[in-house]
């Protein structure tokens, strides 16, 4: 668990004067909710005790009443932004967004708990990766609360934001087909690639099925990115021995793109009489899969041509592998090994790429600085995002011959340029 506290933290006398302070705010935002004076003396006992607890425990500078979840200032922002990843504002509107499917499940709680507590542990959880021993400890409340709390926000984010991820339509549509064009590929609707969640090994599950050769248990998450790292599909829960173009195989994504659903983009005449309506760029591990999918050449064996079909074709899908850095850097549960539900590791991934580009959307900064890590010999260097290549393939090894047929015009185009 990220913790930036004083080891020597606050006062008992400083631990009052903020008691006393957020008091005064709650008695302000609550009295216009209908509650009788009885259930709003024991709220505010009960974050008096929370808030006093800090000097019995200062290290635990996570805690979420250690801060006022309403109120607005310098130190309260930059307390989201570390530990939630997001603004007090940001937090807020996704509270209002999440609270009508929240507040019917909150009566089932063993002790009654406020809608903001509750998602704020689940972000907390999502952000730092710490164990819910840890993280629930730090927040007040016991580990089934917080395994349900989790579940509820979970439930609460997918139907609040129902399009948050969605294919592109109408003047996004033609803003990703235009900045993909500048970059050498025209009618191109995004990359896609799949990243390994790192798992520990599976209770009741074929432990065979899920782990590599280094013996890493993981999940396997096929993710579609458009070029501003916005994410258009995900497809998530299969074990990691499940090959990428298998995992495509039972996609949704395939079934529409099959069926002509996704790449509707006007008609671009490419050289050789090549005509496309719109598809992915993909890695080697493609070739066989479809013909919507462009990817690179690869081998030893290149002309100058095939070089810089392969230089401009890694640059332009780079979007995915960035888009992974974002989104597991900030929610770095899924960035870690940790022990996990298989049954409700898919829906909380879903949320998590729902977040992503809920804070895209509102311009959320990301810190680059996440990407990086001081390993025990204490050299800094770049987190694994869980994405393994597939390798170089040779010529002559492809039954794809539309998918050829497709890349091999776009490299002509491009060397026409």
């Amino acid at each position: 668990m990220d913790s930036h506290g004083s080891s020597t933290g606050l006062s008992e006398e400083e631990i009052d004067a903020v008691a006393m302070a957020v008091t005064a705010v709650v008695v302000n935002t609550m009295g216009d909710k209908e509650s009788s004076s009885h259930d709003m003396l024991m709220r505010l006992q009960q974050r008096r005790a929370l808030l006093q607890s800090v000097a019995k425990a200062p290290d635990c500078a996570a805690m979420c009443e250690a801060v006022d979840l309403r109120l607005r200032d310098d130190a309260t922002d930059e307390y989201f932004r570390q530990k939630l990843r997001m603004s007090t504002a940001m937090f807020n509107h996704i509270v209002a967004a999440c609270a009508a499917y929240m507040e019917k499940k909150v009566t089932h709680y063993r002790i009654s708990l406020p809608v903001e507590q509750l998602i704020a542990f689940a972000l907390y959880r999502w952000a730092s990766g710490g164990t819910y021993e840890s993280g629930t400890s730090a927040f007040g409340i016991d580990r089934a609360t917080g395994l349900q709390a989790v579940r509820d926000v979970t439930s609460a984010l997918l139907q609040a934001y129902p399009d948050a991820m969605k294919w592109p339509m109408g003047r996004r549509h033609a803003q990703i087909l235009r900045a993909f064009r500048e970059k050498g590929f025209p009618n191109c609707f995004g990359a896609i690639d799949c990243t390994r969640i790192y798992i520990d090994k599976p209770a009741g599950a074929p432990s065979e099925n899920y782990h590599d050769r280094k013996q890493k248990f993981f999940v396997q998450a096929q993710v579609v990115v458009d070029v501003d790292l916005r994410i258009l599909d995900v497809h998530v829960g299969y074990p990691g021995s499940v090959h990428d173009v298998r995992v495509l195989h039972n996609s949704l994504l395939f079934r529409r793109a099959e069926s002509g659903e996704l790449f509707d983009a006007t008609p671009e005449n490419l050289p050789h009489c090549v005509v496309t309506r719109g598809y992915l760029l993909g890695d080697n591990g493609y070739p066989v899969a479809c013909p919507w999918i462009v990817w690179p050449y690869g081998g030893i064996d290149q002309g100058a041509d095939e070089e810089r079909f392969d230089t401009r074709q890694k640059v332009a899908r780079g979007c995915v592998e960035r888009a992974f850095g974002r989104l597991k850097c900030m929610w770095r549960l899924f960035l870690r090994t940790h022990k996990t539900n298989l049954e409700t590791l898919p829906q909380q991934f879903v949320a998590v790429c729902t977040l992503h580009n809920i804070l895209l959307d509102a311009g959320m900064d990301f810190d680059e600085n996440l990407l990086w890590e001081v390993d025990g010999n204490g050299v800094r260097r770049r987190v694994d995002l869980g994405i393994v290549g597939n390798g170089a393939r040779g010529r002559g090894r492809c039954t794809n011959v539309k998918g050829e047929l497709l890349r091999d015009a776009l490299r002509d185009r491009l060397a026409l340029m």
